[in-house]
């Protein structure tokens, strides 16, 4: 499957493209409580896990509590190209998690998407960390 495929980590770098770029979905979700912010996370859990199951093209979809904000949700979503990411938003799980997550308490949320052009690992042969895209 494409998600084993896109998300192991290698050592050598993929180019992106060949039918559409991958793109990520990366921001924040702000509850006026942190009481409502893990009630979202908590509500929200089995609608991230059906997209995950029954989504072509979903290869991570993420919202977690943020660690040092007590009232934010972390969101990330890795999505195979922008068909994958067209049929999400038609599809009832995208629209029973929006709904879910605005009966919650929402006061602000900023939220980004990312077109992807090539992925390469983080760390070299070495094990070394690098901010560089060094293999493509």
């Amino acid at each position: 499957r494409a998600r084993l495929r896109c998300l192991h980590n290698s050592t050598h770098a993929v180019r992106c493209g060949e039918g559409g770029h991958m793109i990520i979905i990366a921001g924040e979700i702000d509850f006026d409580t942190k009481e409502n912010r893990d009630r979202a996370v908590e509500l929200g859990i089995p609608l991230q896990q059906a997209s995950r199951d029954d989504e072509p093209g979903c290869l991570a979809y993420c919202f977690a509590p943020d660690p040092c904000v007590d009232t934010r949700v972390q969101v990330y979503e890795l999505w195979e190209d922008e068909t994958s990411l067209a049929a999400h938003f038609e599809h009832r799980n995208y629209l029973n998690m929006r709904d879910t997550l605005g009966s919650c308490g929402i006061i602000g949320a900023d939220n980004n998407k990312y077109r992807v052009d090539l992925k390469e690992p983080v760390y070299d042969d070495t094990r070394t960390p690098r901010a560089d895209f060094f293999t493509g």
